[in-house]
């Protein structure tokens, strides 16, 4: 059985542990780093932090973050970073689950588009696609254009012209991009 819940500062040792174990040595430095700072991120509206635990056992975890959208401050746009499994957890749907009780979080506080920068096989599943974020430019060169990716909620209508997004602080390291 598997429950997911709001992550708190609790959960800081669990959720090092599943980045360190789930990414190489490089890239986990970076993303454990950013995924327990953004618990700690005091934003507007707040970051939703969740966690997967089977038995109790903390084995996944995801961020919805706040983004600001250029030039329209009524929309209510988040990106998922980061997400991460438990290695001897994966292929288990845990991360699927997570990411569509926060879709579904987000749905129901009026969200209106979720951004991503990930593997389009992988996130495609969801909805995300390169059309829908096609408008909207990421805060930072990406290493890979391809990857970044939106997901309309709540029947949004897109920008018509491009604008530039800001993310909360923790997001705000070019290596992330």
């Amino acid at each position: 059985m598997m429950n997911i819940r709001i992550a708190t500062d609790l959960d800081r040792d669990d959720i090092k542990r599943i980045y360190s174990s789930a990414f190489p040595k490089g890239e986990s430095e970076i993303v454990t780093k950013l995924a327990i700072e953004l618990l700690a991120e005091k934003t507007t509206p707040s970051t939703i932090p969740l966690i997967a635990e089977t038995n109790n056992f903390v084995v996944g975890h995801v961020t919805f973050s706040p983004v600001g959208i250029e030039s329209n401050e009524s929309c209510q746009a988040y990106i998922l970073a980061p997400l991460a499994v438990q290695p001897g957890y994966q292929k288990r749907r845990i991360g699927s689950k997570l990411i569509e009780y926060g879709m579904q979080q987000l749905l129901a506080i009026g969200g209106n588009i979720v951004f991503v920068y990930g593997d389009p096989k992988y996130y495609g599943r969801f909805g995300f696609n390169a059309g829908a974020a096609r408008n909207y430019t990421a805060p930072y060169k990406l290493q890979y254009p391809f990857g970044w990716q939106a997901v309309v909620l709540n029947e949004y209508i897109l920008e018509k012209a491009p604008v530039a997004i800001n993310c909360v602080a923790s997001l705000c390291d070019p290596k992330l991009w």
